[in-house]
């Protein structure tokens, strides 16, 4: 549930006036239009086939694939993975409004505040403390691989001491206390209650969120001792699934292409050497939500990962979450196992030249598995060849486009002299098995989602749920017909409701008309969190329009009445003969 505003009414509504969902939305999604609506990709979830309806009419999204949905501050909140007043804020921002202060505040914006700000003032410390005489062996560690000032500057690397309160105790002069400074997870918290510092003797690197603000750490020990990088846990301003380390350079320098790697170093040796579209993730494999995250940015990505076991792996991995986006997936294999570090150093001042190089002739993802696999079979055997063939053709027939399908099907026939019409025969029997995969897929989720089983906002959905559904239909009508609202408001009793999530949203669609305020999907964001918001805008998204509203309300209350008359299992099992056979004569009288 969303936190009540501390935002007039008036000054949402005067944003709202002032912005356009489209406009919005196409800063991040490639819209086209579609009638009323605008159609587009989403950037929630990995689909190839637009399911992202943005309505400018109603004022709200819908993602008919992963049931995303809202206004234009619910689709701020999540793509920017804000809280509500940050994302009021944040759009107007956009279009030259202030934000009105009125002192509440549920502590929770305040905390986030506080955050940031020890996280500035922590980077400040450690970059002070890399020129100290205590962070002398750090700088040296940072001169040796060959980083110059400006980088160490342009970064704001720095250094935190070996002792465990200097840290803590800096900010606590600033001002900050204890329980901020160990919510920013800048210092963690002893048994006895007290705050010790995080980080001790390691070269520090800021991570840097889009708008400028340092929501984490990173820290490489420079000793044998174990973890080598120790980095910020998950915080109020930070995800580690959600943020890509600098990124906030890159995404001006991509040109429509980012290379991504694996460490913060590799990062920084391939910006000084004027690869400024290189970024990394933060300490852990490629999640869904940064591939999501660097396709807003490209529309080609570059893997460069180490060339060892683990980093062949992690290709691997990350060429299958790259893969639905629709990006260009190219993978970089370093010669000799080195990483990209390594490599531009070994060549001193031709590194540059020769790593761009490898750029230019990295190949395709398909292209890397089929060599992969290539390297596994001594072709010059039949049965080998025969063996490769079958496994690549599973390969290729992932490929959607046709074209680039037809593409390696004409060149491995070529290559392995084969029939491309049987090699094509047998690609397309792995193609239909795969669609054939992903159909029945849909239907069991489809399935699920009918009968609500894996239902986490509404758990009561799966056991009551011809209530719901008349519940759901009831919420849609009223938000879509604010003419009956008042009536229904008036006439029909959350008491009627049989699920507790329902009944809340109604209660508060009632609220809201007895005040006399609007209760459009655009209206009632503040009141819910992003999920909910998904849900409801789902309610009215998937419904069409009722010919006579008023009739409809009260044919679902109609049926609200009816099941709250039935009994479950455990009362029936409870009650008298006499009692029950009364039951029995009134369901008889009930509609289906």
């Amino acid at each position: 549930m969303c936190e009540k505003l501390p935002i007039p009414d008036q000054f949402i509504q005067e944003l709202k006036s002032r912005i356009a969902i489209e406009d919005v939305i196409s800063d991040y999604v490639t819209l086209k239009k579609r009638g009323r609506s605008y159609m587009g990709l989403c950037p929630f979830h990995n689909e190839k086939t637009p399911s992202f309806s943005v309505s400018p009419e109603n004022g709200f999204f819908h993602c008919f694939g992963c049931g995303a949905g809202g206004d234009t501050i619910t689709f701020i909140r999540r793509i920017e993975n804000l809280d509500y007043v940050e994302a009021v804020k944040f759009l107007a921002g956009r279009v030259g409004m202030t934000v009105p202060e009125d002192g509440r505040d549920d502590g929770t914006g305040r905390l986030k505040t506080r955050i940031y700000e020890a996280n500035r003032e922590a980077a400040r410390f450690y970059h002070k403390q890399l020129y100290s005489p205590a962070g002398q062996q750090a700088l040296d560690y940072l001169r040796k691989r060959g980083l110059t000032e400006k980088t160490i500057i342009h970064f704001g690397l720095g250094y935190s001491p070996t002792s465990r309160f200097e840290l803590v105790n800096y900010l606590k002069s600033k001002g900050f206390s204890g329980s901020e400074i160990i919510s920013a997870n800048l210092a963690n918290q002893s048994k006895n209650g007290y705050a010790f510092d995080r980080f001790s003797d390691r070269v520090m690197f800021p991570i840097i969120d889009l708008r400028g603000n340092v929501i984490a750490f990173g820290g490489r020990i420079m000793t044998d001792i174990k973890p080598k990088y120790l980095n910020t846990s998950d915080t109020l301003v930070f995800n580690k699934s959600r943020n890509l380390f600098a990124l906030q350079f890159a995404k001006n320098k991509a040109n429509g292409q980012l290379i991504l790697v694996e460490g913060y170093m590799d990062v920084i040796a391939l910006h000084q050497a004027g690869f400024e579209n290189a970024v990394a993730t933060l300490g852990t494999a490629l999640t869904n939500e940064q591939a999501l995250l660097i396709k807003r940015y490209c529309d080609e990505v570059v893997i460069c990962y180490d060339a060892d076991e683990a980093g062949q792996k992690a290709t691997k991995r990350a060429m299958g979450i790259f893969r639905p986006t629709g990006l260009n997936v190219k993978v970089l294999t370093v010669p000799n196992g080195k990483d990209p570090d390594e490599f531009i150093k070994s060549y001193g001042e031709q590194g540059s030249a020769r790593f761009r190089m490898l750029l230019e002739k990295s190949g395709s993802d398909i292209e890397y598995e089929i060599g992969k696999l290539r390297a596994e079979f001594n072709i010059e055997i039949d049965s080998q060849r025969i063996e490769f063939l079958n496994r690549a053709a599973v390969i290729i027939s992932e490929i959607e486009n046709p074209v680039e399908r037809d593409f390696y099907i004409t060149k491995l026939s070529e290559e392995l002299n084969v029939g491309k019409m049987a090699f094509s025969e047998l690609i397309k029997d792995n193609f239909k098995k795969k669609k054939s995969k992903f159909k029945s897929e849909e239907q069991r989720r489809a399935a699920n989602q009918l009968s609500a089983v894996y239902d986490r906002l509404n758990t009561e959905k799966r056991f009551k749920l011809r209530a719901a559904l008349a519940e759901e239909a009831l919420i849609a009508v009223m938000i879509s017909n604010p003419d009956v609202a008042v009536k229904t408001a008036a006439t029909i009793s959350p008491d009627l409701f049989r699920t507790g999530f329902n009944r809340r949203i109604y209660e508060i669609l009632c609220e809201r008309v007895r005040n006399g305020k609007e209760i459009g999907i655009d209206d009632i964001s503040g009141d819910f969190s992003v999920d909910e918001m998904g849900r409801i805008t789902d309610m009215v998204a998937s419904r069409p329009r009722e010919n006579d509203p008023m009739t409809a309300v009260g044919e679902y209350a109609d049926v609200l009445k009816n099941e709250k008359e039935r009994l479950t299992p455990q009362q029936i099992e409870q009650s008298d003969p006499e009692d029950l056979n009364e039951y029995i004569k009134k369901l008889g009288k009930m509609k289906d």
